[in-house]
């Protein structure tokens, strides 16, 4: 451990943690868990006030950054930067093509992809957002959904786990957010400088688990409901948050081999199954015609409608949709990109970002058109039978479809088995985000000191799970509303921060650039020398390192 950490982080009793992140984060989550349930209805319409605030004045702010990001990557993927390799210029891989793409199509793989699934494309089939217009309206509805979960979210992702590795691998600082501060900030990260930005990470990553949490609880109760009739209910979902988060805990102390690894494999067997499964039993050719054409006018109009604004005044579909979701993934990086930049040590610049861009990219894809396009398929038979369902109960949306999928309708025993296993994939998605998500804060908190103390992972996935609940509290029957404005409110102040990062990033690639460019040069010239046959002193030679 870095001795300018070591004197700066509390280390009795058996903890590794910086105090002034840990408590300042800690105690705000604990006052805004303790203020909500007390005055609920008091913070219901102060979360309103602010989201609406934001949306009317800052939801530019989530448009340029996100763009901005974006084009970053693609700049420093295209640009001789990206012949930097991560780890340095003699870093080899640690793990192979296809087990590196496989963790990274995991991590793309999570409760919003099962949440919003079928409710999303079909909700923009029937009323058509004021984007990607097609003759085809299920073409304009998926490309819709994709401009939500393509490109965009995975430059968010590419930019702060490209950050972290960079600066952990190749500057051998700690694997935190404050690193990638150094270029500018230098040793002022190991002050109160660098504690500020990891507590801004901290509290933005806490709202986004926390969202994704409540998503699915929320989808957790409905399949229980439809398997057992149990009800649909804030008390129960406050049930089944304790629950989970007492397996989170099991997985926490059973370690990241045993607990997060087992789990993560399990997740992407179960996910694929029920992909393939819903792939086979619905539309097929109508689901592969639909995803190609839906790539098509998503790349062929993404410059223009990633841009889009409203000017009219009215950008109620945005702030639901778009910002949202931008507001999501910022909340979420810190998790996501703490995760690709442990797999992706002797990558290039380059590598990574094709890498980290593409491939989950168009694997999500064909999962939104597996589903959404059976949802469009479905509610097309049924009379709009299944839009109704989504809007009175997104949650509910993925079973309702698979009720109502096929003609012949498929056996009760296959659709039983179905809904057992979304729920238990949700439910193991829900343990291994609330897990890998303590893992992530818990290093926040301790300056990216590795393997900090259990105890403390456990007190951070506790206190999730306390977040989540109050969220869903204080929403009650809008609890999903109340998500929203949460994750919106967290993801403004990450959004600055990360837009600040990207250039201290840029500036210390270059410089290792210079580095690795003259390093190159250096081998070169002695590989030319040894292949001559010379035997020339060092001291007689003057090498043009340029």
């Amino acid at each position: 451990m870095d001795k300018r950490i070591e004197e700066r982080n509390f280390t009795k009793y058996g903890f590794n943690m910086n105090l002034f992140v840990s408590i300042t984060s800690g105690v705000f989550i604990l006052i805004f868990a303790l203020y909500a349930l007390l005055q609920l209805d008091r913070a219901n319409e102060l979360l309103q006030s602010i989201n609406s605030a934001i949306l009317t004045n800052f939801d530019w702010v989530f448009i340029l950054s996100s763009n901005i990001f974006l084009l970053i990557c693609i700049g420093l993927a295209l640009s001789k930067l990206g012949n930097v390799r991560i780890g340095g210029i003699d870093c080899v891989p640690e793990f192979s093509k296809v087990a590196w793409y496989s963790m990274l199509i995991s991590a793309g793989m999570g409760i919003g992809l099962m949440f919003w699934a079928v409710g999303e494309p079909l909700t923009h089939f029937i009323n058509a957002p004021p984007i990607f217009e097609s003759t085809d309206p299920a073409v304009s509805a998926l490309a819709s959904t994709f401009l939500h979960w393509g490109l965009h979210p995975w430059g968010i992702y590419a930019l702060i786990g490209l950050g972290l590795a960079y600066f952990a691998f190749n500057r051998k600082l700690p694997l935190s957010i404050r690193s990638v501060f150094y270029p500018f900030l230098k040793d002022k990260i190991y002050g109160i400088h660098g504690d500020i930005i990891d507590t801004f990470a901290v509290l933005a990553t806490m709202f986004g688990l926390a969202t994704s949490l409540g998503l699915g609880t929320l989808q957790i109760n409905s399949g229980l409901d439809y398997i057992f009739d149990i009800g649909v209910s804030t008390g129960i979902q406050v049930g089944i948050i304790i629950g989970v988060t007492l397996l989170a805990t099991v997985s926490v102390m059973a370690g990241i081999h045993k607990g997060v690894r087992f789990l993560s494999e399990v997740n992407m067997r179960l996910a694929f199954s029920l992909m393939m499964l819903i792939f086979l039993l619905g539309p097929t050719a109508y689901i592969l015609r639909l995803f190609v054409n839906s790539v098509g006018v998503y790349f062929g109009n993404i410059i223009q409608y990633a841009t889009f604004l409203s000017t009219t005044g009215d950008s109620a579909w945005q702030g639901a949709w778009t910002i949202f979701y931008l507001a999501w993934w910022i909340s979420w990086s810190p998790f996501v990109g703490m995760f690709i930049a442990r797999i992706s040590k002797g990558r290039t610049i380059r590598e990574f970002i094709v890498g980290v861009l593409f491939i989950p990219t168009l694997i999500s894809f064909f999962w939104l058109s597996v589903f959404g396009g059976s949802a469009i398929f479905v509610d097309g038979i049924s009379g709009g039978t299944l839009f109704q369902t989504v809007q009175d109960n997104y949650p509910v949306a993925l079973f309702e479809m698979i009720n109502l999928l096929n003609i012949p309708l498929i056996a009760e025993a296959v659709r039983l088995a179905l809904f057992v296993l979304i729920t238990l994939l949700v439910m193991t998605f829900f343990i291994t985000s609330s897990d890998s998500g303590s893992l992530v804060v818990n290093k926040l908190t301790s300056s990216g000191v590795l393997g900090a103390p259990k105890r403390q992972r456990v007190f951070w996935a506790v206190l999730e799970g306390i977040l989540a609940a109050t969220l869903l509290i204080i929403g009650g029957e809008m609890a999903l509303e109340t998500l929203q404005t949460a994750v919106i409110i967290a993801g403004l102040p990450l959004a600055v921060v990360l837009f600040f990062m990207s250039f201290s990033l840029i500036k210390g690639i270059g410089e290792t650039y210079e580095e690795q460019h003259k390093t190159r040069k250096k081998d070169e010239f002695w590989g030319m020398i040894s292949e001559l046959g010379l035997d020339v002193p060092v001291e007689d030679l003057e090498v043009d390192e340029g």
